[in-house]
């Protein structure tokens, strides 16, 4: 299973780097120099697949600047504009963390409640600067967001495939209506 680590937003400056949104949290590790990634551009039926080099990656004012092998202008960067960097999920090293998951884990459980009745499944982690959150298809056919904290979420089984969802009153009601 292929993961997206990240998306190339821009060009920056004239030498080819690029700003990427990070999609990952070890953007350390993913952006390494000599790290191969797949660059994945276009849509539909006219997507074309690359391996790309990481020749080096910075901080800039809070955003991730990148170079790539090959890509050494601003024209060559400006033309990878909204390429999708990607690694296979089988390469990605264990957390270590009984509490800590990659989204592909995630993606495919069933969601249940305190009692165990099913809720509906994760179809998505979304990331926002607030926090991780599940997008749940509710059984009735509607998507509810659960933010993805203990308070909440109290236990995912990977084993048994679920998790079990613990949502204050009216959070999962919006997708009733």
């Amino acid at each position: 299973m292929e993961l997206v680590v990240g998306r190339v937003v821009k060009s920056h400056g004239v030498r080819g780097e690029l700003v990427v949104d990070v999609r990952t949290d070890s953007p350390r590790d993913r952006f390494a120099v000599g790290e191969r990634l797949l660059g994945r551009t276009g849509k539909g039926n006219n997507v074309t697949d690359r391996e790309v080099t990481v020749e080096a990656a910075r901080d800039h004012s809070g955003r991730l600047l990148v170079r790539l092998a090959g890509v050494s202008d601003r024209d060559s960067a400006d033309a990878l504009r909204g390429m999708l960097l990607l690694v296979d999920s089988e390469s990605l090293p264990e957390t270590g963390d009984p509490d800590e998951f990659h989204d592909h884990q995630l993606v495919g459980l069933r969601a249940l409640d305190t009692d165990g009745a099913e809720l509906g499944e994760v179809t998505e982690v979304v990331h926002t600067p607030g926090g991780e959150l599940l997008a749940v298809r509710l059984a009735n056919g509607a998507d509810a967001l659960v933010p993805f904290v203990t308070r909440i979420v109290p236990e995912v089984d990977l084993g048994s495939g679920t998790c079990v969802i613990d949502p204050p009153e009216g959070l999962l009601d919006l997708g009733t209506s």
